[in-house]
Formats: C-alpha cells, sequence, structure tokens
C-alpha cells in the first residue's frame, strides 16, 4: 500500500478516483491494505489501497 492509502485513518473523509458517483466517503478501518469505506452514495465499500489510490477530501466546512 502506498500513497496516501497508508496513512489513511478512521473518520478521514475520500473520494475514489474512478467512482465520483459515490459521493463522498468516511473511512471505517485500513487494515492490510484493505480500506473499508462509507460512501454517501453507494453505501459501505472495502477498496483494495493496493490497486486504488483514493482521494483525501480536505476543507469541508471552511471558509477562505
Amino acid at each position: 500500500m502506498t500513497g496516501i492509502n497508508a496513512i489513511l485513518e478512521p473518520g478521514m473523509l475520500v473520494r475514489h478516483p474512478g467512482a465520483p458517483e459515490w459521493g463522498i466517503g468516511q473511512v471505517q478501518s485500513n487494515i492490510a491494505g484493505r480500506i473499508t469505506v462509507n460512501f454517501r452514495e453507494a453505501g459501505k465499500l472495502v477498496i483494495d489501497g493496493n490497486t486504488i489510490a483514493l482521494e483525501l477530501v480536505t476543507g469541508l466546512g471552511t471558509q477562505p
């Protein structure tokens, strides 16, 4: 597991780059490269962190 996936922890918000229609998801767990994410529009899914690089979502609810 490389990149951002290696630091993902429960509670962090992410997007799946290949499925923007899933919306923003909240990381539930990250164990041995298997990242469980609860997506707004797709529900709870397990992502293989060795093949998919999730995108970290930051700055929600903040003012510039």
